[in-house]
Order: C-alpha cells, then structure tokens, then sequence
C-alpha cells in the first residue's frame, strides 16, 4: 500500500465528484471497492447539494459534504474533518485547488482530455478500450484495491418505490421505459423520431425525463391517444405508422428516485447518452441506448449490463463533441434524424 500519513485511528478517504447524475453513479463502484477492501476505513464523499440525494441511501458512504454556496465553506467544513487521502474523480481546477487547501495526499483519474480532443476536432482516435469505472477503479492502484464483477449501485428510499397502482392500469402487467431527456439537444432523438421509436417498440411505454421534457412528453402521447389529429408537419408520418402504442407520460411527474424505480421495474429501457442510462445499468436491465454527437468510445457506455447501441457511424463530423451542444454544428443532425432502429422486443 501506498505511504501516507494516517492522522486516525481508521483510516478516512475523501472522494471528489461535483456532478453530474451519470458521473455520480458511475463512482460508485470505487465507493464500494474502498469500502469492502479497506479495513477500519471511513469514506467521505463531496458532491454539489442538488446530487446529494444520490447518494445518501449509499450504504458504503459514511458522509456526504455538500458545495452549496461558497466553496470556501465547503473547504473549511472538509479541513476539519483531517482526511488521510482524497480521492480525486473529477480532477479539475476546484478540486486542484481543494487539494491544495486540504494538505493531503491525492490520487487522480485521467481524464483523457487531450485524446478526447483529437477524436471530437481531427478524428484521430487514441482512446482506450476501458469504460470509465474502470479507469476511475485503475485511480485506486496504489491501495492495490481489486475491482470486483457486481456494476453499479443506486439505492432506492423505501418511500421513493413507486407502486403498481401508481400507474395506468394498462401499464400495471408490464411496461418498456423511454427515456426521451438528456442534457443537451444533440444528445436527443427529434419528437418525430421518438414517435417512430415508440411505434416500433408497439407496447405498453413510460415515458421518463424532466418537467423540460414534459411537453415533448405531451407531443408524443397527443400523438398515439384514440383519434388524436395531431400533426408533426411530416407529411406521411401518419401512413407509415401504426399508432398502436400506448402511452404514458411521466415526464417531470416524478422525483429521480421515483424514476430509477420504474427504471428498475421495466422489461426493457430505451434511453439517450444520459444518466438514467447508468441507473438502468445498475438495475441490470437490458438497454438499447440511443447515441447522437457522443460516442460509446468515450468509454461511458452501460457499464455490466446487456445493452444495445444504436449510432449512426456513417457520418465524418461524429463525434462532434465530447458532451453535447443545443444545436447540430452543420445544422443536419443526421447523427439523429438518420439513426436505423433496428430490434426484436418479445411480447
């Protein structure tokens, strides 16, 4: 093990990770690893207060400090608690600085920046074949920590798992999770391509995103509801598609844990580059998982888990980017609006 000066009489480790939902979960296999293979170990976890709640049902985290307003407080509530070792999963310039303060020894992940350039401005890929637990895991080689088969983990408050009678009674004997939010626009399917992918998925469907999504949510059940006029401005939109699903929007209608528990209770997910992806992951449930200017390369593709990738890998400008914009940069979007769904759902 590595030499450090152990200022207890266990040993007490802070783990830095600001944001955001995905990146959060993705840290919880390092939490649990620290937590099983280190004896008399306390294990701190610093995080922004709107992610806090993502990890307090974490039965590996013995505390949880919140950025809530001045860093300078945060720093001052991290310095008292005299830290043996941090553990640096978003080194960037706050937590550089937060390091600094503390006077602790730290060990920091690789965030591959300069070959994540390369591949998103000149196309020249040198990036690893290793997901990103993996290479948040290889940051705790000097405690000669081993990674272990289980995934991810996220826990549920009892209170938060959303019941059978919560939902439509056509959704009550079994569902498929759409997930239609993610961060950015071009991370998303177009409504009019979220309405062909649930026209092919043709069963019982719960639509999940945030109260922004709420409204394309709206868009697509108007769409498929008995009778409905609606138009998208596609001219044949209507002739091509059966109209059979059925729909039920829960967009902005539940809290994330109260998501993460439909999440859990689906047959199936459909989701975006996004982080119910990663909660879907941490409930083993088999993912078709939606790519449009990221690529499952960058290393954060369903980590332990079955999963699907839809991309189109056609395209020269992809990827554009390593996170996302609000509007395609050559205004086609044809990473999007030319994406083959291509799938066999059992009834």
């Amino acid at each position: 093990m590595a030499i450090f000066t152990q200022r207890n009489n266990f040993m007490k480790i802070l783990i830095l990770r600001f944001s955001s939902i995905g990146d959060i979960i993705l840290t919880t296999p390092v939490i649990r690893a620290l937590k099983t293979q280190i004896d008399d170990v306390k294990i701190h976890f610093a995080t922004k207060e709107r992610y806090a709640k993502l990890l307090e049902e974490n039965p590996y985290i013995d505390q949880i400090h919140q950025l809530i307003n001045k860093e300078s407080d945060l720093i001052t509530e991290l310095k008292a608690e005299k830290f043996d070792l941090i553990i640096d999963l978003h080194h960037n310039l706050r937590t550089w600085l937060i390091q600094k303060r503390l006077g602790v020894k730290a060990y920091k992940y690789d965030k591959l920046n300069i070959k994540k350039w390369l591949y998103t401005n000149l196309k020249i890929d040198r990036l690893p074949n290793l997901h990103i637990v993996d290479r948040y895991l290889a940051t705790l080689a000097p405690l000669h920590i081993k990674p272990d088969t289980l995934g991810l983990d996220f826990f549920i408050p009892e209170k938060d798992e959303v019941q059978n009678n919560w939902l439509p009674i056509t959704h009550q004997n079994g569902y498929i999770a759409v997930v239609i939010g993610a961060t950015y626009h071009t991370k998303r399917l177009p409504p009019n391509r979220l309405i062909e992918l649930c026209d092919r998925i043709n069963q019982p469907i719960i639509l999940l995103g945030d109260e922004y999504d709420r409204s394309i949510g709206d868009q697509i059940y108007r769409f498929f509801e008995k009778n409905s006029t609606q138009s998208l401005n596609e001219e044949d939109i209507r002739l091509k598609l059966g109209k059979k699903a059925v729909v039920f929007n829960a967009c902005g209608k539940f809290n994330l844990n109260q998501s993460a528990s439909i999440i859990k209770n689906a047959n199936f997910v459909f989701t975006h580059d996004t982080g119910l992806m990663h909660v879907a992951a941490a409930f083993k449930k088999h993912i078709f998982s939606i790519w449009g200017n990221t690529t499952p390369k960058f290393g954060m593709y369903p980590y332990r888990t079955t999963f699907v990738v839809f991309e189109n890998t056609q395209l020269k400008c992809r990827p554009c980017s390593k996170i996302g914009f609000e509007k395609c940069p050559k205004n086609h979007f044809k990473c999007m609006n030319n994406l083959t769904f291509d799938f066999y759902l059992p009834n």
